[in-house]
């Protein structure tokens, strides 16, 4: 699906299409529990978002920002009398993991091998042993880690979920890894990919850079146009039971994909597409998906966006590429790893 209304239907219409099955990472090492809640269509779906929902509202990402902005502070610290650094390595990379280890309850130490293994389960697509080896061992802590908080109950969304209820009861030991293993897969990657492509525009664009620096007030606007231009995930759905769309014949079990990238960009939903505008009336891009499984992180998303940028404005004088630096980006998850800007 590419086109806007195409894509907005096969995320919102349930009752014809599914996402039962979906980041089946797992069963590569024959695990057969299920992404929750990724993975699980309504009505269930919504029951473990009344579990999780909480922790990723809008309050509870207010009371969170204090740490996100020592954690952003700091890393801006180690790299601000510098007058260079590589935006995607040294600040994009590490800043929303610590976060979400703190969320989570993670300790700091675990970071390097976190992003080793992901890096193996998302990047190494292709290498089986290598993906194996990475699912494996994220598994592997995950489980021992599951184990120590149901010892020892502490204030952390790991503990929450082993100690949870849904709809009365405990959740089972498959809901419990199936729910941290999701939490875990979706936490490391998307807002690290997402700040090195919207560094990577600014040191570009240094018109866009000084008229965000002139107006800091425009920067939620502006974090909604580089999301929208930027998606760095399709999503995709099975069919139910046969049907038409957009004058296609849909069979039963057939898989379809909803291009965000091309959706986000369709003239009949958003005027002059390809424009950054920071007065864009209405932006409801499909970045974070949409629908029962629109993404369940994303009030912290963007929130983590906008301190990072306002932070980094405030810190550092207007930056650019470095002189001869590789500005290739590629599609998907892993967009720009290594970004060096320069300054002063």
């Amino acid at each position: 699906m590419t086109r806007y209304e195409d894509v907005r239907e096969v995320y919102q219409n349930d009752a014809v299409y599914s996402n039962a099955g979906a980041a089946n990472f797992q069963a590569m090492v024959g695990e057969t529990f299920q992404m929750i809640p990724l993975a699980i269509d309504p009505p269930d779906h919504g029951k473990y978002r009344i579990l999780l929902n909480p922790w990723f509202s809008p309050r509870a990402i207010t009371l969170m920002e204090p740490k996100i902005r020592a954690t952003i502070g700091e890393l801006i610290d180690s790299f601000a009398d510098k007058g260079e650094c590589d935006l995607a390595y040294d600040y994009g990379r590490i800043y929303p993991v610590r976060v979400f280890m703190g969320l989570m309850g993670f300790p700091e130490e675990k970071f390097e091998d976190f992003l080793s293994w992901e890096y193996a389960i998302l990047h190494d697509m292709g290498n089986l042993e290598r993906m194996k080896w990475g699912i494996s061992s994220a598994l592997a802590y995950l489980r021992g880690y599951i184990e120590e908080v149901r010892r020892t109950p502490v204030d952390n969304l790991t503990s929450h979920i082993v100690h949870g209820t849904v709809e009365g009861r405990g959740l089972t030991e498959d809901e419990i890894i199936g729910t941290v293993f999701f939490l875990w897969v979706g936490g490391l990657d998307t807002v690290a990919a997402t700040t090195a492509l919207m560094f990577r525009r600014l040191a570009l664009d240094p018109a866009l850079q000084q008229t965000l620096r002139d107006n800091p007030d425009q920067i939620p606007e502006a974090i909604e146009e580089f999301l929208r231009m930027q998606p760095i995930v399709n999503s995709g759905r099975s069919a139910k039971h046969d049907h038409e769309l957009a004058g296609v014949q849909i069979k039963k079990g057939e898989y379809i994909m909803c291009l965000n990238a091309a959706g986000n960009f369709d003239p009949a939903e958003f005027e002059e597409p390809r424009t950054f505008r920071l007065d864009r009336p209405s932006n409801r891009h499909f970045t974070l998906a949409g629908g029962p499984h629109r993404c369940l992180g994303s009030h912290l998303a963007r929130r983590e966006l906008r301190i990072a940028l306002s932070e980094f404005l405030e810190r550092i004088p207007p930056f650019r590429m470095k002189p001869g630096a590789d500005r290739t980006v590629v599609p998907g998850l892993i967009a720009a790893p290594h970004l060096p800007i320069v300054w002063g």
